[in-house]
């Protein structure tokens, strides 16, 4: 008991002094992550915390968990992890959610690679097979569940997927991967790392894959709907030492992808998205703190058939982090955000909005149990519209000029009742702004006559839904056994959500010079709880299990009847499952590794057109083989949904089914 007590307190003491020195200079995560034997995050106060302490429900995916996952992409990897969905649609096309309301093209997670959202910010969801990153060159990636706003930025409502790269100052990380399997599955990836002298670092990275579409069965989407899924992606990082305590970091990628996806109203087709963006950061040690000065650019081009949609969005950001004794952590910040999209598919308009969001967080560690986190952040959007408007539109650019002001909070409590026993509570208020979509960028030509037709289009005048979040967590650590069990508690709730238009709904009457339009809306809110119970442990000679299994129930607290609810395609309560549950144990011995995976959801509900249909209850099945074989060459053999040769997982009869897949992989590290 005492030697526990000795060592909590020496590594508590050791993670203090990591956070003082590390400052604006590069985090070391690899030296701090073997000093206490697992990883170590600075994402959510700017020191470096345990997952177990950081005042968020966080869980931490190493670089050796996504190595030994067999997964060729970050959804199959998330899908393991507690209270995460994935929503398979499509060879190459998933979405994710944290915690239940699931939906196409969900816009509800900030997904970041090194502190740059990666999410399409038109409508707000995430392609994945687009993200320019190679699995090779990811050190962590941070799974944060709830409305995290005022801690991790803009938009961060129901979590936050956070990537973290090796970087090229401090890792010197180099590697080739290539696997083929079945159903036309190939890729290669190749990360190399370069120093040029003692003041300039970079790592170069660059990969491509491809696999045949799952077969259609069903009538409602036919083979003209269908494309084989293909990528290709290039990133730069690079690190320049300008001073001893002063670091320019530059980013730059490339992606482009083509393949079938489905959109909002849960239709199939083909979509080929291009995406490039750079970004600087400007870090320094000053006498006053970690001054960071930050600015990135992304360009998005998706093309489909019809619709052209072109989305900028350049945000920059300044902030200090400085320490107030060796207690107080203090990060004061602001930011500004340009994000602008061409209208579509009515051509000719820009809708557009600036944000500028100061936010302030405070982390007080008040003794060696007991530590104590409060941030806030206000964002103030300014909507604007240029450009053309269709004959005969029910709007004005003058309808868009329009502030929308909201603030977010985080509140959480961390106490260390026992060196075993970890208590946890927090709060959350967060802010899911409306998608450029949602707030005008979609419009389509008229339909019908003038004074009597419609135009589908969105909204200037829809609000923003405000989440708020309530958590209690607990975690015990059974040394003997060495294995650690917890149990979370959550409860949330949605104000003003966000739905779609329907043609059906005539929300804004014609005139004789106008046509109806046709809107997105909010319609009500909506209520959440659920419980969360996992474990984790080792045993016997290289063995590794975990468990997990996350219960919710979502309810619907429409202002409309369940019939409109059903039509906007926000009906919750239904498409959330009820459980998701993992399994996972792995083995290493000597040159070989195994691991295996166990997934399980039960049944939901999804849209067939205007129809609730059934995605039955099911279980997937994942495992890997690797050998370490000379010359530091592995060879390993993966697969994933082995029970099943097809299997309805997103949709149900109308939809594709997910297929077996089986790899063999060559990769070397270096």
């Amino acid at each position: 008991m005492k030697k526990t007590l000795l060592a909590g307190v020496s590594a508590t003491f050791a993670l203090s002094l990591a956070a003082t020195a590390a400052h604006a200079q590069s985090i070391d995560y690899g030296a701090m992550e073997q000093m206490f034997n697992e990883p170590v995050t600075t994402s959510a106060t700017g020191s470096p915390q345990r997952s177990t302490e950081v005042p968020v429900d966080m869980t931490i995916i190493s670089a050796a968990d996504i190595h030994r996952s067999g997964a060729i992409d970050i959804p199959t990897i998330l899908s393991r992890v507690a209270g995460v969905d994935i929503l398979p649609y499509a060879a190459g096309y998933s979405d994710v959610g944290v915690r239940g309301y699931d939906q196409a093209r969900s816009p509800r997670l900030l997904v970041l690679i090194n502190g740059r959202q990666v999410y399409f910010d038109h409508q707000g969801y995430t392609d994945w097979t687009s993200l320019p990153v190679e699995l090779s060159e990811i050190r962590q990636i941070e799974v944060v569940r709830g409305p995290n706003s005022a801690l991790f930025g803009f938009n961060a409502v129901s979590g936050v997927v956070n990537i973290i790269t090796y970087n090229p100052k401090l890792d010197d990380v180099n590697s080739v991967t290539a696997y083929a399997g079945n159903n036309g599955a190939a890729g290669v990836s190749a990360v190399q790392t370069m120093h040029i002298g003692d003041r300039f670092f970079m790592r170069l990275s660059a990969g491509a894959q491809k696999q045949d579409q799952w077969k259609s069965t069903s009538a409602a989407v036919p083979a003209s709907l269908l494309q084989d899924p293909q990528s290709t992606r290039a990133n730069v990082d690079a690190i320049v030492q300008l001073a001893s305590k002063t670091e320019l970091r530059l980013e730059g990628s490339y992606s482009n992808l083509a393949g079938t996806q489905v959109n909002s109203i849960y239709s199939f087709g083909h979509q080929r998205n291009q995406t490039n963006s750079v970004k600087a950061t400007l870090s320094s040690d000053t006498g006053i703190g970690q001054l960071q000065a930050q600015v990135y650019h992304n360009n998005m081009d998706a093309l489909t058939p019809g619709r052209r949609y072109v989305n900028r969005i350049t945000v920059a950001s300044v902030q200090d982090l400085f320490k107030i004794g060796t207690a107080h952590t203090v990060r004061v910040g602001l930011e500004h955000r340009s994000n602008e999209m061409d209208t579509s598919p009515f051509a000719g308009g820009v809708v557009s909005y600036t944000v500028l969001a100061p936010s302030a967080m405070w982390n007080w560690v008040v003794n060696d149990k007991l530590s104590l986190t409060a941030a806030a952040r206000y964002d103030r959007l300014k909507l604007k519209r240029t450009g053309r408007l269709p004959v005969g539109y029910a709007f004005t650019n003058a309808d868009w000029d329009r502030t929308i002001s909201e603030p977010s909070i985080n509140l959480g409590a961390v106490y260390k009742v026992t060196p075993a026993d970890n208590l946890r509570l927090t709060f959350a208020r967060g802010v899911q702004a409306p998608t450029l979509f949602e707030l005008g960028g979609l419009v389509f030509d008229p339909t019908g006559a003038l004074g009597s037709g419609s135009i589908n289009s969105g909204n200037p005048n829809i609000s923003p839904s405000i989440v708020a979040n309530y958590e209690l967590a607990y975690d015990h650590v059974f040394a003997p056994l060495r294995a650690r069990a917890g149990v979370k508690f959550f409860t949330q709730t949605t104000q003003d959500v966000k739905a779609s238009s329907n043609p059906s709904i005539i929300d804004v009457r014609p005139t004789p010079t106008t046509y109806g339009a046709t809107l997105y809306q909010n319609v009500g809110d909506s209520k959440m709880k659920g419980v969360e119970v996992s474990a984790s442990g080792k045993f016997g000679k290289g063995f590794n299990w975990s468990a997990d299994t996350t219960y919710t129930d979502v309810k619907n607290e429409p202002s409309v009847t369940d019939a409109v609810l059903l039509l906007r395609r926000s009906t919750f309560a239904e498409f959330t499952p009820k459980y998701r549950s993992n399994l996972a144990l792995g083995w290493t011995g000597g040159k070989w590794t195994v691991d295996g995976y166990v997934h399980h959801i039960s049944k939901a509900m999804t849209l067939n057109g205007a129809a609730l249909e059934q995605v039955k209850a099911y279980t997937t099945v994942a495992g890997r083989v690797a050998y370490m074989a000379p010359m530091g060459i592995e060879l390993a053999v993966s697969g994933q949904n082995l029970l099943h040769d097809r299997q309805a997982q997103a949709k149900g009869p109308t939809g594709l089914m997910a297929e077996r897949l089986a790899l063999f992989t060559v990769s070397k590290a270096w």
